[in-house]
């Protein structure tokens, strides 16, 4: 083989080599990410659970000051468990509030890593694309050209990508206050 042969499959074999490796662990890494939001909305639904849980508490709670409102007496059970209710269900609906605030900034940040993820999938596919076109008789003036084309291409959607992409991951859901994060 000549030295412009070597040269012209030597890129190529490296291009597409970096394209469909970075192409396949981006892959596994969009499949984890959507499963790690899975698991934050089951966290959710476990949060609403607490939340009922709380409901059942206030209800009971509600009995008791009902029972007292009616000129009824208590039992010395029922005075001690109201007087650790309320702060019990304060601390309970805190931490549900405070596991709330953590889902969703954590739902931005995975929404924001899914847009990386496809934005670098692209500039893999774009990668891997222009060097397919690279023949092993390109010349090495073709292949500085094609090269610069490449480069130019990857410069543009990686400014693309950079201009989607929010630095601050902020609070959106919740009148509690604000927070950001980043």
């Amino acid at each position: 083989m000549t030295r412009k042969k070597i040269l012209g499959s030597h890129v190529k074999r490296l291009l597409s080599g970096v394209s469909d490796h970075g192409k396949k662990h981006l892959t596994e890494v969009e499949t984890d990410l959507i499963q790690t939001e899975l698991l934050l909305e089951e966290a959710i639904d476990k949060l609403t659970s607490s939340f009922m849980a709380i409901h059942t508490a206030v209800g009971a709670q509600q009995d008791t000051i009902n029972l007292l409102l009616a000129g009824g007496t208590p039992s010395a059970e029922d005075g001690a468990r109201l007087g650790g209710m309320s702060d019990e269900i304060g601390a309970h609906v805190n931490t549900a509030i405070t596991s709330m605030q953590f889902q969703d900034m954590t739902s931005q940040l995975i929404d924001r890593t899914l847009k990386r993820v496809t934005g670098l999938r692209e500039f893999l596919g774009t990668l891997g694309s222009h060097g397919a076109d690279i023949v092993p008789e390109a010349g090495s003036e073709e292949i500085v050209e094609l090269l610069g084309k490449v480069s130019m291409a990857l410069a543009i959607q990686s400014l693309e990508l950079r201009s989607v992409l929010r630095k601050a991951v902020n609070q959106q859901h919740l009148e509690s206050g604000d927070i950001e994060l980043f």
